[in-house]
């Protein structure tokens, strides 16, 4: 095998390919520190408002990687979301909340009240208004039917005159 291909003895813990010598194979195109440095920039492109498909494949074309690279590298991604997400998850609600009065402030200041009222029941329920957390039952149910006139009401309800 060239030596190009060949990166020394395997590491403890080592889970890559190695040679019938033990050593690690492919290792010296793509150490540790360039594929978490690829995987980095995924993990930066994926707010960018693109679905996973299109990251994954737009990530190939301009790393110059194959699609089944590609998917491991957003596996990667994954993880480390995962990780932030149950690591920040009591400052999100912070966030959230303080992005929420921007933009009431913003709505209301360019008087748009509709956009501040739906802001307005969004923060309600963040912080547990009791009016929003009836159960769905609870709600009236309103049916409204229009009939032709002369038509036959055939409804079980009592018709008024």
């Amino acid at each position: 095998m060239p030596e190009s291909f060949e990166r020394g003895e395997a590491k403890p813990g080592h889970k890559g390919p190695t040679n019938s010598e033990g050593k690690m194979v492919y290792g010296k195109r793509n150490p540790e520190e360039l594929i978490t440095q690829r995987q980095h920039r995924l993990y930066l492109r994926q707010m960018d408002g693109l679905t996973p498909r299109q990251l994954v494949f737009e990530h190939c074309t301009r790393e110059s990687i194959s699609k089944s690279t590609g998917w491991k590298d957003w596996n990667a991604v994954q993880k480390w979301n995962e990780t932030d997400f149950k690591g920040e998850r009591e400052e999100m609600v912070s966030r959230l909340t303080a992005a929420r009065w921007r933009l009431f402030n913003k709505c209301v200041a360019k008087n748009n009240l509709q956009s501040a009222a739906a802001v307005l029941d969004s923060l309600s329920r963040t912080c547990g208004d009791g009016d929003q957390m009836q159960d769905a039952a609870a709600v009236p149910n309103l049916s409204i039917s229009i009939e032709a006139p002369g038509a036959n009401f055939t409804s079980t309800e009592k018709k008024d005159n």
